[in-house]
């Protein structure tokens, strides 16, 4: 764990770094919220607004630090450690590459945003696939539901078919970069889908794990 917080803390002075090194050349106003067509449309006054994705970083970096102290199923967590340290090590890679692409448009460089970021949540999103299939059940990592946290068959059953589902959602994101007008569809349809889905299955798993007993 000492070696991933290490690695991600580095990622994330580098981060404050680059974004230091361009900040007087950046506008005083920095642009940091973009549409579903991947333009532009909101902004922060620069002192906060060129470091904010690093200061996200910093605090979502200490909620995986805490995470497994703090869980009451802590010790569920350490049984995979493995792909939770994954996880960590693809976020701060994840954010870098956003802070990458936000710090280039405040240079006067405008592009399809959304387009560019499918390849970052494809990955992401084939990543949590493989914490989720993996995820043993606690109260902060996985699909947390009322009947997923109140039993260990349906949160195995859960996870498992979830973990397929959001593999999958990363691959469809990955087509969005050849749709540059749709791509948004591509990252958020198939997640909002799959989240209803489990949400219901994991019901329906509960009602039938309850009349078996």
């Amino acid at each position: 764990m000492k070696k991933t917080i290490l690695f991600a803390l580095g990622v994330v002075v580098v981060m404050f770094v680059i974004n230091a090194y361009f900040y007087a050349q950046m506008p005083d106003k920095i642009a940091s919220h973009w549409g579903a067509n991947g333009q532009v449309n909101g902004y922060m006054n620069k002192g906060v607004g060129a470091f904010l994705i690093p200061i996200i970083s910093s605090v979502m970096l200490l909620v995986f630090i805490f995470i497994p102290v703090i869980d009451p199923l802590g010790k569920n967590i350490k049984e995979f450690m493995k792909y939770y340290q994954g996880l960590i090590i693809v976020f701060v890679i994840f954010m870098f590459y956003l802070n990458a692409l936000t710090v280039y448009w405040n240079l006067d460089n405008e592009f399809n945003m959304s387009q560019l970021l499918t390849p970052a949540f494809g990955g992401l999103f084939y990543y949590l696939g493989v914490v989720i299939g993996h995820a043993k059940k606690n109260w902060s990592v996985g699909i947390r539901t009322p009947w997923t946290l109140s039993s260990d068959v349906v949160w195995d059953k859960t996870h498992k078919i979830g973990g397929k589902l959001f593999k999958a959602a990363g691959i469809i994101a990955l087509l969005g970069l050849f749709f540059p007008n749709y791509s948004i569809i591509f990252v958020l349809a198939p997640v909002i889908g799959i989240t209803v889905y489990l949400f219901i299955y994991s019901f329906i798993e509960y009602r039938k794990t309850a009349k078996s007993i």
